[in-house]
């Protein structure tokens, strides 16, 4: 069988478990990987849930350790007062200045390490607090939390799309951070842009939403932070995996050899990076509760439950991934995009937009996309593959509509309707996968890296 039908159909498989039969992305990812295996022409029938395992096994020995640790620390974030004060200090960082530009601000660092949903949870009240304080803009609040948020949540590792798409498509995590965030500004920026343009063309009445009613937002507004940790202690579970991986990409990429290489290897690799930030996360979160590491067990819990099932779904499309390489899908589509003269970063950005239409998820989108253009990008490029994992991020915000979680999570915690959330939200995220899709352009042009 043709390689590229095996794919059409591992696909069709994907999206018929998960929009028709409503299996779980994990599930759905470890069928059509099976499914692949056993329509390749390349795969003995007695090799495939072998080779099956061995690629899960693979991806889940290089992201799990990452990803559980990123949810302790986003939980302990959340639960100390930490974010709460990396907002707060933004806020008067940026003094008289549109309340959006903090909130963006926020929504754009916090999203690092915590997952969107936690942020959007976070910082809603606030965006919320600031329409009572303004009274007005309300649009503009809420649409400059998802620029942010919504912008690194898909471009910078430890998030799990964008670690994945560094593992499938062999990038190294501390270029992934560098670059990730150089096409995430101006993509949050450009969606900044749009959502003060758009907030006037539209009138969105507050109304309560679950956990904060408007009358409570007045107390929320005037609260002092005297119980909040300090900003350095609060910001630091943050910046330090960011400082150890990018060290050791820096030495590496000037060559530099001996003790400093060795240390930079050490402290550098991901996962002693994320578990440094987590060590400081949790000390922050019991020194603020006065509790034991006993009594902060079922928050740390909590956290590594939320994480199992993103490291399943991550690896699961490391399996399917690697029974479409074993396939010969990469030479396949190669031929074919020549054939068609298709650009590869143009694939890369309608590809994952298509998977997001279909079945919702971003994280699923990327880890699909990625999953099916790594073996294109093994056969050589003439742009770093990290434009290739930024083009997949960008495109993975396009067609954000009701079968998407963060679409209930905008809408409910906003107190919006499903038709003003399709006129923010939904339209918004159009707009940063074009912003994400131009910067990638401009900079795979200006700065191939090969």
């Amino acid at each position: 069988m043709h390689p590229l039908l095996i794919l059409s159909i591992a696909i069709g498989v994907v999206l018929f478990l998960i929009i028709k039969l409503r299996v779980n992305a994990f599930g759905a990812l470890i069928v059509a990987a099976t499914t692949v295996g056993a329509l390749s022409p390349n795969i003995a029938m007695k090799d495939v849930m072998p080779e099956v395992a061995a690629s899960f096994g693979r991806v889940c020995g290089n992201i799990g350790i990452v990803i559980a640790f990123a949810a302790v620390v986003g939980q302990c974030l959340m639960e100390s007062g930490a974010a709460d004060k990396i907002v707060r200090v933004f806020q008067r960082a940026l003094g008289n200045a549109s309340p959006a530009y903090s909130l963006v601000s926020s929504g754009f660092i916090l999203s690092i390490p915590v997952f969107f949903d936690t942020v959007f949870y976070l910082l809603a009240p606030l965006a919320r607090a600031s329409r009572v304080r303004s009274g007005k803009n309300y649009a503009l609040y809420l649409m400059a939390v998802a620029a942010g948020a919504t912008a690194t949540h898909a471009l910078v590792p430890p998030t799990p799309g964008p670690l994945a798409m560094a593992e499938f498509l062999n990038v190294d995590i501390g270029v992934m951070i560098l670059m990730g965030l150089a096409v995430s500004l101006p993509m949050s920026l450009t969606g900044l842009a749009f959502a003060f343009f758009w907030d006037k063309r539209l009138n969105i009445p507050l109304r309560d939403a679950p956990g904060v009613t408007v009358a409570q937002l007045e107390a929320m507004a005037a609260q002092d932070e005297t119980n909040l940790p300090g900003f350095f202690e609060s910001i630091l579970p943050v910046i330090l995996p960011v400082l150890l991986i990018t060290s050791n990409t820096l030495v590496s990429s000037l060559g530099v050899e001996g003790p400093l290489k060795n240390l930079t290897s050490f402290v550098g690799n991901p996962n002693f990076a994320l578990l440094a930030a987590m060590v400081v996360a949790v000390r922050t979160l019991a020194r603020q509760k006065g509790a034991t590491l006993v009594e902060l067990a079922p928050s740390i819990e909590r956290a590594l439950g939320s994480a199992g099932l993103i490291i399943l779904i991550t690896s699961g499309g490391g399996a399917f991934g690697g029974m479409l390489v074993k396939s010969g899908i990469g030479d396949a589509m190669a031929q074919t995009s020549q054939a068609m003269g298709l650009p590869t970063l143009l694939l890369a950005f309608v590809l994952p937009g298509m998977l997001k239409l279909a079945q919702g998820s971003g994280t699923v989108s990327m880890i699909t996309a990625s999953s099916i253009l790594a073996p294109l990008a093994a056969q050589g490029l003439p742009f770093h593959p990290v434009y290739l994992a930024c083009m997949i991020g960008s495109g993975s915000k396009l067609g954000s509509w009701m079968n998407d979680s963060g679409f209930w999570v905008y809408a409910k915690m906003s107190g919006l309707t499903e038709t003003e959330t399709l006129q923010t939200w939904s339209i918004l995220l159009a707009v940063l996968a074009f912003g994400g899709g131009a910067a990638t352009l401009i900079l795979a042009t200006l700065f191939p890296m090969v």
